[in-house]
């Protein structure tokens, strides 16, 4: 079940999501489901999720190697879990 959840997503964009609205951002794999992820992320995190969105990006082609031969990067699945106020993800927290 660990492997459902891959890594979390830390740009800027989501740091203002976590510490604006309390929106955590994790790469999970593709036959993840939303009660699959609420599930993992309360008994890792020992937080309460309130709602998971889960958004599909598609497959983009792009340019490898010395020959620049087009390839394909694989479909990515990304999982947005609101945690209750009050609460917070140690790996997200910028304010130390």
């Amino acid at each position: 079940m660990n492997t459902l959840l891959k890594k979390p997503i830390i740009t800027e964009k989501t740091l203002a999501l976590a510490n604006q609205e309390n929106v955590y951002t994790f790469e999970v794999d593709y036959s993840a489901t939303k009660s699959q992820v609420k599930a993992l992320v309360e008994e890792l995190y020992d937080v309460k999720v309130e709602r998971v969105n889960i958004a599909v990006l598609p497959s983009k082609r792009r340019r490898v190697g010395v020959k620049r031969l087009p390839s394909l990067k694989t479909v990515q699945k990304k999982a947005l879990v609101k945690v209750e106020t009050g609460k917070t993800i140690e790996l997200f927290d910028t304010s130390k």
